[in-house]
């Protein structure tokens, strides 16, 4: 009877021991889970954090995006309207932004008019002016109008001042008014509007630029600028001035301001960016002004 009693005691220790291995194992398996988990949940905060460091999580992904574009062309209708021409779209990014460029009209009414366009306040219309000259756009075209505001109107192949290409664009550089200016005089000392020499674009309406550009053959103010600048003349003012100073007549609406004698643009180019460059002064002489962006 002894001897039974002590084998039953030893298979009963040895079941006990077992069961205290099997739980002491499945002890250490759930703190290496443990572990290895709380290991995988700081990387994933650390992870999650540089992510969030680097602006992985910005709210507005587009927007970052669009910061990219330098200019925005909007598309226009040329079935609506049939004075445009479709040469295509000028790029949107990696477009200069610094400096000049250099554009030359040569006329029919003698030496080339040349002028800088400036990269830092109009770069979007210098990006324009160079993409239309690069398709021939300006060749052979004529200079419709002689504005009452005093400067020579080009750039409308049409020659009905509807017509540029298949987008338009925004205002850039709008010149400022003195808020205290009730009138278009302007106060003493107080540079024009427009000087002499300025290059400036226009539409209509306005703030959809297109191609069409003015050239002033003398100083102009308004208290209502429209125009907005985008170079100066650096040579050939004479030329503008000349035919400036052409007899105008009826251009088929009932306004005069049509030049008796064609004014046509045989060639327009535009080189390439001189960054860094400072913008030309007018060509009156005077500094050219510093207006701010509209």
């Amino acid at each position: 009877m002894a001897s039974s009693r002590d084998r039953q005691r030893k298979l009963a220790r040895a079941k006990l021991d077992r069961q205290l291995a099997r739980r002491a194992a499945s002890t250490r398996r759930r703190r290496q889970i443990q572990a290895g988990v709380g290991a995988a949940l700081i990387l994933v905060l650390v992870v999650a954090g540089s992510a969030w460091a680097l602006g992985a999580f910005d709210s507005d992904p587009k927007q970052n995006t669009a910061a990219e574009d330098t200019c925005l062309w909007t598309p226009q209708d040329a079935t609506a309207n049939t004075n445009l021409k479709d040469v295509g779209t000028p790029a949107t990014k990696d477009l200069p932004t610094d400096g000049t460029r250099a554009m030359t009209v040569t006329t029919n009414q003698g030496g080339p008019i040349t002028a800088e366009l400036n990269l830092t306040n109009s770069p979007c219309a210098a990006a324009s002016i160079a993409h239309l000259a690069s398709r021939s756009f300006y060749d052979n075209t004529k200079c419709h109008e002689i504005t009452a505001e005093g400067a020579l109107r080009c750039g409308d192949p049409s020659g009905t001042g509807l017509g540029g290409p298949t987008y338009s664009f925004y205002d850039e550089e709008l010149p400022t008014v003195p808020s205290a200016s009730p009138s278009a005089s302007p106060a003493p000392g107080q540079p024009p509007t427009y000087p002499k020499g300025t290059v400036a674009m226009i539409s209509n309406p306005p703030g959809s630029n297109g191609s069409q550009f003015l050239i002033f053959f003398k100083d102009f103010t308004t208290a209502d600028p429209k125009f907005p600048v985008i170079g100066r003349v650096t040579g050939g003012l004479d030329v503008v001035e000349k035919i400036g100073a052409l007899p105008t007549v009826d251009n088929g609406t009932g306004a005069k301001v049509k030049p008796s004698t064609d004014v046509t643009i045989q060639s327009l180019t535009v080189g390439e960016p001189v960054t860094g460059a400072a913008p030309a002064p007018s060509a009156s002489g005077t500094p050219a002004s510093s207006p701010s962006a509209g």
